[in-house]
């Protein structure tokens, strides 16, 4: 199999502000205190599924030093900088277009910079068993979540009956908007519902094929640009049309329209970490329920807190519960946790 791995690196991380900002958002951020960054997470489990000439990056103009300094080890061609943004079918397109022009056969996995894995073992096994359904198929597979509470943050993938030939992979009946509290816990309790983890395997030649059925204007504007790649024609070509194309999600523009979608669950401790809370819940915490990131954070009389201060040689935390404390530069936040759906207002 030619297998590639398209990494998906545009977006600005706004509720983990001020961690994360316009100019150094969370995907190249060491999150976790773990000494490498989400985006350097993310390509390292890909390690052994495929060679780093064929991992590929779709980011913003502005942030491609950022990403030649954090892997290096990505061919610079293989670095693809969005003039603007325009979601992830736009996105997704420019990469499978260029990708398709020297490698006809490629297998391909698209996937989020900004979420954690914690099983690395379970994850490439799934994503190579996607892989292995999708090689010599018209097939679409996403990776499903086993969820693990009734979560309203996350979109929903209902699967149907599982295939004749795998019964660990299963046919897509619908894909389910952010459900409320009540929808959450019903789905949750029927046991067929997946989150959705945003990430999709396919063979280059179905997605390009799929895209021009359900999204014509993408696929005829990346049709144009096809001839351009790999020639000094290419950067002034994106420049000019990629701004042309209608900013819409994948989620929209093909897979609630496909024929041919399938769900493979899973279960190896993926998380999105999408708010200071689902970061709290997977750091490590101490016995009153503080997760802290730093190099010498002391509570005192505190409990249920999440404090990030990186930056900072010490940070004293005395009398605070269910808070958020996070630096970065010249601005520090002290927030309820239970508030924090507000960052973005306080980030204006």
């Amino acid at each position: 199999m030619d297998n590639h791995v398209v990494i998906m690196a545009g977006g600005i991380g706004s509720r983990f502000w001020p961690m994360s900002t316009p100019e150094c958002p969370k995907q190249f951020i060491d999150v976790m205190g773990c000494g490498q960054s989400l985006i350097q997470l993310t390509a390292a489990r890909f390690d052994g599924i495929c060679p780093k000439e064929n991992m590929w990056v779709v980011t913003s103009e502005r942030y491609m030093d950022i990403v030649r300094e954090q892997l290096p080890d990505i061919p610079e061609s293989n670095l693809l900088a969005e003039p603007c943004a325009r979601n992830t079918a736009p996105c997704i397109a420019f990469a499978c277009w260029k990708i398709k022009k020297l490698h006809p056969n490629a297998n391909i996995v698209v996937t989020p910079s900004d979420a954690l894995v914690i099983d690395t073992g379970e994850f490439r096994r799934v994503v190579e068993k996607a892989l292995r359904f999708t090689d010599d198929s018209s097939a679409i597979v996403t990776i499903g979540i086993q969820p693990v509470r009734p979560e309203t943050g996350y979109g929903y993938i209902a699967a149907g009956e599982h295939i004749t030939t795998d019964k660990e992979i299963y046919v897509v009946d619908s894909f389910k908007e952010k459900p409320d509290r009540e929808t959450a816990e019903k789905y949750l309790s029927e046991g067929s519902y997946f989150w959705n983890a945003g990430i999709f395997v396919w063979n280059v030649r179905t997605i390009t094929s799929v895209m021009r059925v359900y999204a014509p204007g993408i696929s005829q504007i990346f049709d144009r640009i096809f001839p351009d790649f790999y020639t000094e024609k290419e950067a002034e070509s994106i420049r000019k049309l990629f701004p042309t194309c209608e900013s819409i999600s994948i989620d929209y523009a093909v897979m609630e329209k496909a024929q041919e979608i399938y769900v493979l669950p899973s279960s190896f401790g993926w998380s999105d970490l999408g708010t200071w809370g689902a970061l709290r819940g997977l750091l490590p915490q101490d016995k009153c329920g503080n997760a802290t990131v730093g190099s010498d954070i002391r509570l005192y009389e505190s409990k249920n807190c999440i404090v990030h201060a990186s930056e900072e040689k010490r940070v004293v935390v005395q009398g605070l519960d269910g808070y958020i404390i996070a630096e970065k530069g010249n601005t520090l936040l002290i927030c309820k946790l239970e508030e924090e759906q507000r960052i973005k207002e306080f980030s204006r």
